[in-house]
């Protein structure tokens, strides 16, 4: 197996596909990730990709400076509890915590991490850290605390098409012995909203419904427990078509079909969406991009101090910071989403003019 393990994964799905037909881009997308984040460490550079907190320790910090803040206008409730969604190597967790604690925040920690290799490595960051498969299994009687950086993309996503038949669902199926993008057979006009039925062929809309059910559950729980959650990934704020999916390999972009289980495969947040589910159950929601959200948190100061104290990273964090203000470095791609208990104060660093920004 020359290319690693992503052959064996092609060639079942070949076979499956051949054996009973298509299978939804969602069915690709969940079996893809779930072979690829199992199996290794996908951050930094002998990795697939490099995640904010993995730029800088300024990202987390601001972070935990923004829970903290909440929590001590919340009249700093001492049963709080920490849970991260996806916490990657820890990063985000180490310096969000230490943040936290500078202000007297010292909670528990409870991390949401499917894969074993990865709560290996959290494990050694972050000691006493409980684990949780699902966001189900945490505790239903303590205010939470939250933060996801970049784990809503990696959900599956369901698409539709517009073909000269009307809607169909988007489906993998093989072309010439290779993967492809095919149209189902059913009509799926009903899935489509009503004001988007109309649109012409070629038109995809993606939904989420795992993102969709995640930011469902995490709002039921903040208006029952208390508390707030954070937000960040690659995403809109605004309703829009067309196709998000993507893979990235070793820093680069691929063919979504090139080596299914040895890439990362994600998709644009629909926040709009994220935003209504979360109105819907209650708790107040608040939309930005992460350059917006950072800058108004201080990160300009916080790299100013960083500097000062270390004059010869002064450049390297400059850089850091750069990279993750600036709209055409990560500023404007990612975007922050706050949701807050309805009798919890709201978070920092979200203008209201700047709740329904639209952009591409």
């Amino acid at each position: 197996m020359s290319d690693g393990g992503h052959t064996d994964l092609a060639a079942t799905f070949r076979r499956l596909i051949a054996q009973h037909g298509p299978m939804p881009v969602s069915r690709y997308m969940g079996e893809s990730n779930a072979c690829y984040y199992s199996s290794r460490d996908p951050l930094g550079a002998a990795g697939d990709f490099t995640t904010a907190p993995e730029v800088s320790q300024m990202f987390g910090e601001m972070a935990g400076l923004w829970l903290a803040d909440i929590w001590t206008r919340a009249g700093r409730p001492a049963e709080a509890i920490y849970v991260e969604l996806g916490p990657g190597r820890g990063t985000l967790a180490r310096d969000a915590l230490r943040a936290m604690a500078s202000q007297g925040l010292r909670p528990d920690v409870h991390l949401v991490e499917g894969s074993e290799a990865l709560r290996k490595v959290q494990s050694g960051a972050l000691g006493g850290a409980q684990f949780h498969d699902t966001l189900d299994t945490l505790p239903e009687d303590r205010p939470i605390l939250l933060l996801a950086n970049e784990f809503l993309d990696a959900l599956p996503i369901r698409q539709l098409a517009m073909t000269e038949k009307g809607w169909r669902e988007r489906m993998v199926g093989l072309e010439q012995g290779e993967l492809a993008f095919v149209a189902g057979p059913n009509p799926m006009e009903d899935a489509v909203p009503e004001g988007q039925r109309a649109a012409q062929p070629g038109t995809v809309i993606e939904t989420c419904p795992a993102a969709a059910a995640l930011v469902e559950a995490l709002a039921r729980r903040l208006d029952v427990q208390g508390g707030a959650a954070l937000l960040i990934d690659y995403g809109h704020l605004a309703p829009r078509t067309g196709s998000t999916l993507q893979a990235v390999r070793a820093h680069e972009k691929v063919d979504v079909f090139a080596a299914p289980g040895e890439m990362d495969l994600t998709a644009h947040v629909d926040f709009a969406t994220l935003d209504t589910i979360a109105r819907r159950e209650g708790v107040a929601s608040m939309l930005t991009t992460q350059g917006a959200w950072l800058t108004s948190m201080g990160v300009g100061l916080r790299a100013q101090a960083l500097a000062k104290a270390s004059p010869s990273r002064a450049g390297e964090i400059k850089v850091a910071h750069d990279r993750l203000v600036q709209p055409e470095a990560m500023g404007e791609p990612f975007k922050c989403m706050a949701l807050t208990a309805r009798d919890w104060p709201r978070g920092a660093g979200f203008p209201e003019g700047q709740r329904r920004k639209s952009e591409t």
